[in-house]
């Protein structure tokens, strides 16, 4: 059975439930396009947990070696790595219980995909963070 993405109204649901997201591969570069869509999010009210080993703080926000290193909870884990990338990441994230593991637009794994299905977290694939909320949380978080 190939993956599919969970219907609009469940992502909708997920993101008015988020509180929390870890973004792995968030960049200190504001000209990446993991800050834009990173630093939009927190304009919205989500609280932004940076995972990047080479960087102390980004966004105001301390940040973190890896997902194992976070020590408050995690609802989403959103990914701006490749592919190839990803397995270990999902891996990371069932251990760190965190509920739902969205990479971003681009970026999908089969693999990845069941390692976090069979972890028990809810999983999105090649779509935008920033985008979705946009379209479907147009005023913010509520």
């Amino acid at each position: 059975m190939a993956f599919e993405n969970p219907s609009r109204e469940e992502i909708k649901e997920i993101l008015q439930e988020t509180n929390t997201i870890a973004v792995v591969g968030l960049s200190d570069d504001p000209s990446k396009i993991s800050h834009m869509v990173s630093a939009a999010m927190q304009q919205k009210g989500y609280r932004i947990i940076p995972v990047n080993p080479n960087a102390d703080s980004i966004l105001g926000e301390t940040s973190y070696p890896s997902l194992k290193d976070i020590p408050v909870p995690i609802d989403i884990v959103n990914v701006f790595r490749r592919p190839e990338h990803t397995p270990p990441i999902a891996e990371e994230a069932v251990a760190a219980g965190a509920k739902v593991l969205w990479l971003q637009q681009g970026i999908a794994n089969d693999d990845t995909a069941k390692i976090a299905s069979d972890g028990g977290l809810k999983v999105i694939m090649d779509r935008c963070i920033k985008v979705e909320d946009s379209i479907l949380l147009p005023r913010g978080k509520q």
